[in-house]
């Protein structure tokens, strides 16, 4: 009877086991899932600066000739966003820090909005610029504060994935932008040009609905001494109660280093920083700056240029061909989101740059053999720059792309991570702006291929300032990060990578 007993009591023990396992997997997915689902959402603004570079390369074409603007206005019109977007993200951190990370991805939102709107129905340059301007300044506030809300909720395991879902975004946006551009290109160019800018106030709907989904920012919380929602947050993004409370006595240890800090003090402390923070400033802000100066923007913005050089004649051959550059952009940004919390940033980041460099330089010696010595047939030429401008983008894409927002989100500490990201995104977009406004200019001078060139040098550069200046944040927590910059051996500690982990992500590539 006590043998029955006991397998009674065995067998009892045994599915109450097997019950907890079930429901502490079943909590497991569902906080997974949930914390991705806030991750979509806070990208979703992302969509907005993707669809504004790609639609606007191909609205330009008819722009010019329904209002008929001069190539200066064209580019004015093409670089003030990024310039203009530096309003956004100066005071994004400010913004963020005053209202939320979720209400101000809100209002970037609705600035945008109002700006496409704008931009739709505008009867002239002038009333065009003014919604440009608009849409730039929401796209600045886009641009700082989603990486900021995801590296804020995100688990450290999963944190370069999901930090990575903004760029995967910006390239949805891009594809979209040039499907739009394609399709409605068959209209009359009075009317087109503004269906294809009021498409994109479509995306911005969507995140009105995603207000009433997604939760604020536990850190941002704790600064606000809301530490019972920020617990509630904390258990609803964690797999269990232990890891929730530990995360919260982490931000809590690091929220009162902050309130030692007076806001003003914030700034000031920026722009005299400790040697600590100097490393911070020079990774992040550098990475940020040679994401733009390798001529990304450029190459998406004036694709169309690229290719009627290279040797495409029709406007619908142009718009077909920077369909295939979108839909590259958008596919390779997937594989970086699979390997970059697997493989590491670093061994990215080199694959990324170097091969940017050598595309770079290919499509300089394509379009010079289109004007030059003609050792090359006219259809080889275009396969070539457009299997250059395609790698390029996949490149990209890989590696510096969804990684400049990974590192600038985390590498900051809490106090300052608000502004220090704000202005790692402004010299994203002065860089941006920068080359976007002179890159017809230059080309006229020095030929398309020669800037090409320029770019290239520019991308190869960018292997040395990642083997200098980048450390490697693959699986630390951000606590543990911060520690990585506060002294000189730890930093290049972090730096360091051997030869060997850049040739197994090759070989599983």
């Amino acid at each position: 009877m006590s043998l029955v007993n006991g397998y009674v009591k065995y067998k009892g023990f045994k599915e109450e086991e097997e019950g907890a396992f079930t429901m502490s997997r079943s909590r497991k997915n569902g906080t997974k899932k949930y914390v991705y689902a806030c991750a979509v959402f806070a990208s979703l603004n992302s969509v907005l600066l993707g669809y504004d570079v790609g639609v606007m390369s191909g609205a330009i074409l008819f722009i010019q000739k329904d209002l008929i603007i001069t190539e200066f206005q064209e580019e004015l019109l093409i670089g003030c966003l990024s310039i203009i977007a530096l309003i956004g993200s100066l005071t994004g951190g400010q913004t963020s820090d005053a209202i939320g990370r979720k209400w101000t991805i809100a209002l970037a939102a609705v600035v945008f909005q109002t700006g496409a709107a704008i931009m739709a129905l505008a009867p002239s340059f002038e009333v065009l610029m003014i919604g440009r301007l608009l849409a730039g300044v929401g796209i600045g506030f886009g641009v700082m504060i989603a990486p900021v809300y995801i590296v804020e909720i995100s688990p450290a395991m999963a944190r370069g994935t999901l930090t990575s879902f903004p760029e995967i975004f910006i390239n949805l946006g891009i594809l979209l932008g040039y499907i739009s551009n394609y399709i409605f290109s068959g209209l009359s160019e009075h009317i087109n040009w503004r269906i294809m800018l009021g498409v994109g106030i479509i995306p911005s709907i969507f995140i009105g609905f995603a207000l009433f989904f997604i939760p604020e920012s536990p850190r941002w919380l704790v600064m606000q001494k809301r530490e019972k929602e920020a617990r509630a947050v904390l258990l609803r993004i964690n797999e269990t109660e232990s890891e929730a409370m530990e995360r919260l006595l982490e931000i809590q240890e690091a929220a009162n280093q902050t309130k030692r800090h007076e806001e003003g003090a914030v700034w000031k402390e920026l722009f005299n920083p400790s040697p600590s923070l100097r490393r911070m400033l020079i990774t992040g802000c550098g990475i940020q700056c040679f994401q733009q100066i390798t001529g990304i923007d450029a190459t998406v913005y004036y694709s169309p240029t690229i290719f009627r050089d290279a040797g495409i004649q029709t406007d619908q051959g142009i718009l077909a061909a920077t369909v295939a550059v979108g839909f590259t952009k958008t596919m390779f940004i997937l594989v970086a989101i699979f390997l970059i919390d697997r493989i590491g940033r670093k061994p990215l980041l080199y694959v990324s740059t170097i091969g940017m460099t050598a595309c770079l330089a290919l499509l300089g010696i394509a379009l010079t053999h289109q004007h030059g010595s003609g050792l090359v047939a006219p259809d080889v030429g275009v396969g070539l720059a457009i299997l250059a401008v395609c790698g390029n983008v996949a490149f990209f894409s890989v590696g510096v792309g969804p990684i400049c927002w990974v590192l600038t989100s985390e590498i900051f500490p809490l106090r300052l991570r608000a502004q220090a990201s704000a202005v790692g995104a402004v010299g994203n977009r002065l860089s941006s702006g920068l080359v976007a406004m002179s890159f017809l200019t230059v080309s006229h001078k020095i030929t398309v291929a020669g800037t090409f060139f320029i770019f290239s040098f520019l991308s190869l550069l960018s292997v040395y300032f990642v083997y200098r200046f980048v450390p490697e944040t693959k699986g630390k927590s951000l606590e543990q990060i911060e520690m990585l910059f506060q002294s000189e051996d730890d930093w290049r500690k972090g730096r360091d990578l051997q030869l060997s982990d850049v040739q197994r992500l090759v070989q599983e590539d």
